[in-house]
């Protein structure tokens, strides 16, 4: 489904190269987990996938669904099903989730050749997919994130996922400033749309999250690059020892 060889990237504003080879390949029906130190490239390779502006890719590539990410621009990105929950989403004053979700999801839809969801159609579509987060129908009349408590963002992130129905969720740090309970709805929910089609890359720095989606292969981020992979084991020696544990590791 994604596959990324040899990656470089740099922030355009700077030219700090913080990409320095990434290789890395998610199939159909996989749980992948990055972890690593705050700088290491995690979040970078996030951004740099789904095309955000602050960076430029410099070699490399990566191919999604048999087509050239980078030949592709954000929005065609997001139409073809790859999807990034932010680690801290924005604010959108003055626009209602509900009108945010379903012009989003009637933009794929288009794209995909299907017919649009008038308002009527896309609230009974909804509904199960709040009942999934375990979240209140009123939710959807705020306005994008404003006033949202940090577990609020991040299950209206998750939302966002639902209603597009993406094929590629590229998840980073979504347990970040969840309660037990909000950690516990939102793991379920990815689980959930777990498929065998689908796709998941979760960027995370603690087990907790792992211990509720299980990942079928761990990544060791370090200095632009991943350095190790393995399964549960590698988390289970960061939470014994912590990166000091996994750099001897590479040494030897």
């Amino acid at each position: 489904m994604l596959e990324v060889k040899d990656l470089e990237a740099k922030i355009a504003s700077t030219g700090q190269p913080i990409l320095k080879g990434v290789n890395l390949t998610v199939r159909n029906g996989e749980v992948h987990a990055i972890m690593g130190k705050n700088g290491s490239g995690k979040s970078t390779l996030s951004k740099v996938l789904v095309g955000h502006p602050d960076y430029e890719v410099t070699g490399g590539t990566a191919v999604f669904k048999g087509k050239n990410l980078f030949e592709m621009e954000p929005e065609e990105r997001s139409h073809a099903g790859l999807f990034l929950s932010f680690q801290t989403p924005i604010e959108v004053p003055g626009v209602s989730n509900v009108d945010f979700l379903r012009m989003a999801c009637n933009a794929r839809r288009k794209s995909l050749g299907q017919s649009e969801l008038d308002p009527l159609e896309f609230y009974a579509y909804i509904m199960p997919k709040l009942e999934m987060l375990n979240m209140d129908p009123t939710f959807l009349n705020r306005n994008v994130n404003e006033g949202f408590s940090g577990g609020e963002k991040k299950r209206n992130e998750i939302l966002q996922l639902a209603v597009l129905e993406a094929d590629m969720a590229i998840l980073d740090e979504i347990d970040s400033g969840l309660d037990i309970d909000a950690l516990r709805d939102v793991a379920k929910a990815v689980n959930q749309l777990k498929s065998e089609e689908t796709g998941v890359l979760m960027v995370t720095h603690y087990k907790r999250l792992l211990d509720y989606i299980k990942p079928d292969f761990v990544h060791i981020m370090q200095s632009g690059e991943i350095v190790k992979t393995g399964d549960m084991g590698l988390v289970d020696q960061l939470e014994a020892g912590g990166y000091s544990t996994l750099e001897q590791t590479h040494d030897e």
